[in-house]
């Protein structure tokens, strides 16, 4: 196979550059939607245990995901922002996220390998396959019928888009290469190191990409012009610059969220100082070393062993930096669910915008929240039940404050929903998006009925008659089992068990007919006037009332149930 003939390409350096970080942005999105594809293919979990919290258990299994990661999706900012928004979420522990952000930094090194490839010979230079990865990935995106591998040609697509861009930029800067402005320059930066790390670290920060920023270095040391002292120090900048991302996303965030970007911003300061004063030293008493010429394959080497000696360093202390990030950034530990405020003002926290960069991280948040809003209907009926055992009309005002909550959460999550249904979403995650949109106007009108069995106590407390003791015993029945109908599916949703979602349909068949025969007996009770007409007809409606629950919650489960046999992954969290 013959390399593809080179197309004329009349670009300044100006624009190739802003070619190139556009490029690297799209290459980053495109690759960024496939990471769904790379933790669909991870650990499955159980149903107890989600997928964060197994890949994340322990500080080595974090560098492993956090550089996976972010070897997919090509920007350790990219990781570290979503890194945050889960930690604000409470999804994440700090703990937790110190080894992401540590391997984040080992993973965006593979980019910089990448663009080196053509050091090592024509066949390998990213230019030659470049267009191989463009046809492969656009026929398989066109043709195939699987969601994988249509996101496996994402990956392809990203990848390519990435090297295009450096081919352009690496071609636009070659007649500029004996110009004495860039030698210049390179040896300004080469005897100051502060200056040379704050250069990397402003570039990165306005790009807002160490992978662009270490590419654009890379192409300028293909054409000779970078030499040893000069590219180290910009290196260090760059890992400093990419910080910038992090600490922005953390602004909006709590203590916790701003906590992570502070762990990415000191281990990336503390390597850089350990690494610069080290390199000082080194070049001090071998200047010819520092003045030498370093190639894109000498950057990677670098790029490279710098961010693994200082995760290696640091990874014994990483309980030390989330303790220095929390003198730095001092306040209550408690996370979103565990402020002060109604649930729905800690559902609004928890729901962190930052989640969005990733649909599979989104759904799990989401899918968490519907939860929260569940038990807390389930909690809403328990207590409204009691009302109405007891003629309790304080218990009867609680639940109705309560539904207001409900009725809140609804809309943040309705909201979310909204936003989450916008995303690059697989044709399973869709169906995943619309079932949640049932789930919670479900769980909201389980929520309604419970607020309509509050209504009937208060009246039931304001009569002076009672129900028999038959019929409290009929109500006591059918009272659990409905009740149990919506814990069992709120659970289903939970956990994405079709064995409990299977356990609902048995228990909404039993409420149904247990309603039926109470009704009739009920009615007969009345006729023969064994009850008080006034509270033989709140004993019907709240009957009614339960009848409507365990339907609504056979409504939840059913939709676990068609999302499994559709062969949907469940999003377990």
């Amino acid at each position: 196979m013959q390399p593809a003939k080179k197309i004329k390409r009349d670009k300044t350096p100006e624009q190739a550059y802003a070619a190139l970080i556009r490029l690297c942005a799209r290459s980053e999105k495109s690759s960024g939607d496939a990471l769904r594809l790379m933790q669909r293919w991870g650990v499955e979990p159980s149903a107890r245990q989600g997928v964060l919290q197994k890949l994340t258990s322990s500080t080595i299994k974090g560098v492993i995901f956090g550089t996976l990661i972010t070897g997919v999706i090509q920007s350790s900012a990219g990781t570290v922002v979503i890194c945050v928004g889960l930690v604000n979420s409470g999804i994440m522990t700090l703990t937790q996220s110190v080894g992401v952000i540590m391997g984040a930094n080992i993973g965006t090194t593979i980019t910089a390998w990448l663009v080196s490839l053509s050091e090592f010979g024509s066949f390998l230079n990213p230019e030659f396959y470049a267009p191989l990865l463009l046809g492969i990935g656009a026929f398989v995106i066109l043709f195939a019928k699987s969601d994988k591998k249509k996101q496996i040609g994402e990956i392809l697509i990203g990848f390519a888009v990435l090297f295009i861009g450096l081919s352009f930029m690496s071609d636009a800067i070659k007649p500029y290469r004996d110009s004495p402005i860039f030698s210049n320059a390179f040896t300004v930066l080469g005897k100051n190191p502060l200056l040379a790390i704050l250069t990397g670290t402003v570039v990165t920060a306005i790009i807002q990409s160490s992978s662009a920023s270490v590419g654009i270095l890379q192409t300028l040391a293909m054409n000779g012009i970078v030499n040893w002292r000069s590219a180290v120090f910009i290196t260090l900048g760059q890992n400093i610059g990419t910080c910038v991302t992090a600490l922005l996303s953390g602004v909006g965030s709590d203590r916790n969220g701003k906590r992570a970007a502070v762990i990415h911003l000191l281990f990336n300061v503390i390597g850089a100082v350990l690494f610069g004063v080290a390199m000082y030293v080194l070049f001090l008493i071998f200047p010819a070393w520092g003045a030498s010429t370093m190639n894109s394959v000498d950057i990677s080497i670098f790029h490279t062993v710098f961010n693994i000696t200082c995760t290696a360093v640091m990874l014994p202390v990483a309980e030390k930096l989330v303790w220095i990030s929390g003198k730095l950034v001092p306040g209550s530990d408690q996370t979103a669910g565990e402020l002060e405020g109604s649930e729905a003002k800690k559902m609004a926290k928890r729901l962190d915008s930052r989640v969005l960069g990733n649909p599979l991280f989104a759904l799990a948040t989401v899918v968490r929240e519907v939860s929260v809003m569940g038990h807390a209907a389930c909690q809403n009926l328990e207590l409204a039940l009691a009302a109405i055992s007891e003629e309790n009309l304080q218990k009867a005002q609680e639940v109705l404050e309560r539904e207001k909550d409900i009725n809140s959460m609804e809309k943040i999550l309705t909201e979310f929903l909204v936003e989450v249904d916008n995303l690059s979403l697989t044709e399973g995650q869709q169906e995943q998006v619309k079932n949640l949109f049932y789930t919670v106007s479900d769980i909201e009108r389980a929520g309604d009925h419970a607020e309509n069995i509050a209504e009937l106590a208060e009246t039931l407390a304001k009569n002076t008659g009672s129900f028999s003791k038959k019929g409290k015993a009929d109500l006591e029945l059918i009272s659990a089992q409905a009740m149990q109908s919506l814990q069992i599916a709120v659970e289903s949703r939970e956990t994405g068990s079709v064995k409990s979602a299977n356990a609902v349909r048995v228990l909404e068949q039993s409420v149904d007919q247990l309603e039926g025969e109470m009704r009739e007996k009920h009615i007969r009770r009345l006729s023969k006037g064994k009850c008080d007409p006034e509270s033989g007809v709140i004993f019907l409606d709240i009957i009614s009332n339960l009848e409507r629950i365990s339907d609504h919650a056979v409504n939840i489960a059913d939709y676990v149930k068609a999302e499994s046999e559709a062969g949907i992954p469940a999003i377990r969290i």
